[in-house]
């Protein structure tokens, strides 16, 4: 009976332990993303602003197209990198977040009787 206790008390403490990681993990990751997020904004929002003084002083109909469509590809490619790092950042904060849970779940996977084969 004692020894039921002990083994509920550690996987309880393990399971503590596990989760305190996970959510500093989580923390860290969720500020990794919003930095890159601010810092994206504050890129795009400074070529929309370069791109409208361009366009300010622009004599031809030509010259506008020319700088929009520069405008446009750039701002395309710009997203697109950024859609893939932020892609990364996300799968690396799941990886992460999991990471402490993983010894634990080994460990109740292999606690668990397998059904016999018919």
């Amino acid at each position: 009976m004692i020894q039921q206790f002990e083994t509920i008390q550690k996987a309880s403490k393990d399971n503590v332990d596990a989760a305190l990681k996970a959510f500093g993990t989580t923390s860290k990751s969720v500020q990794a993303i919003a930095v890159e997020t601010t810092d994206y904004a504050k890129k795009s929002f400074e070529a929309g602003t370069a791109t409208l003084e361009k366009l300010a002083g622009v004599k031809t109909f030509d010259k506008a197209l020319e700088i929009q469509a520069d405008f446009i590809k750039t701002s395309f490619e710009g997203a697109v990198a950024q859609l893939t790092k932020m892609g990364e950042l996300y799968t690396a904060l799941a990886k992460d977040a999991y990471k402490p849970f993983e010894g634990i779940v080994a460990k109740a996977a292999s606690a668990v009787p397998t059904a016999p084969k018919a």
